[in-house]
């Protein structure tokens, strides 16, 4: 059973923001190539509207149901407003460090994981360089020496750390238009290690010509425990720096 605080950390948007860099092979040339055709677009900050649905173990049955609104602002700003059952709960994470308000009022610094961190900066970010991007991939446990390819929902796409037909390491699959489409990896799930594969589809363009996942898929050992789809998205609208502010949230707002 995956909780929905749990859900919070791992419903990331699967949006690459790079800028191209120097030399390339193998996942550098991956990364490059998506690079070229992204260009440069300016990301000051994004706001998302998010329905979310959590199943039941077995994969089949609804446990819950909720919405997320986030915030973020390159390259390490977010503000996850989080509503479940009635419930909301809000989570700022200001680089490496975390705090969330309780539905009961209660603010407390919470702690933030390496790889919550890596997840945050890889998948939003301001421009950056491949080699720094394949670096943070790197800290998630993704060997950037193997590539390989697969095809997914009728495409050809780039599979940087598994080998051809390998379901299990930890993997990131980037389709050359659209960007990351897949990520796997091993989590820490209730204390119990559990294989994590997250699937990004239904792109749409943005004005700012970003190519923005409207379904996400949270697959847990092979069972889906999570939907989620987006209502809105929005671009660069200046968003207050007190949305990102501790203090502030301390004083409930």
């Amino acid at each position: 059973m995956i909780a929905p605080r749990t859900l919070a950390v791992l419903a990331l948007p699967g949006v690459l923001l790079v800028s191209e860099g120097a030399g390339a092979i193998d996942a550098r040339e991956a990364v490059a190539a998506f690079v070229a055709r992204l260009g440069n677009p300016e990301v000051r900050d994004l706001t998302i509207e998010q329905s979310f649905t959590i199943y039941e173990p077995d994969g089949r049955h609804r446990q819950s149901s909720g919405e997320h609104r986030i915030f973020m602002k390159p390259p390490r700003r977010q503000r996850l407003e989080q509503t479940v059952d009635g419930q909301r709960e809000i989570r700022i994470t200001a680089g490496d460090r975390a705090w969330i308000r309780r539905p009961d009022g209660v603010t407390q610094e919470a702690p933030v994981s390496p790889r919550e961190r890596a997840s945050a900066a890889a998948l939003m970010t301001g421009p950056r360089g491949p080699d720094e991007l394949l670096a943070e991939w790197r800290a998630l446990g993704i060997r950037t020496d193997v590539v390989s390819e697969a095809r997914l929902r009728g495409r050809t796409v780039t599979v940087i750390g598994a080998a051809a037909g390998d379901r299990a390491s930890p993997a990131v699959w980037l389709d050359p238009d659209v960007g990351v489409v897949r990520m796997i990896n091993r989590e820490s799930l209730q204390g119990m290690s559990a294989l994590v594969d997250v699937t990004f589809s239904e792109h749409r363009r943005t004005p700012e010509a970003l190519a923005f996942p409207w379904r996400q898929e949270i697959f847990v050992d092979g069972k889906l425990v999570a939907l989620i789809t987006v209502r809105a998205v929005a671009v660069n609208t200046d968003l207050p720096d007190a949305l990102f502010d501790p203090d502030a949230l301390r004083r409930g707002r």
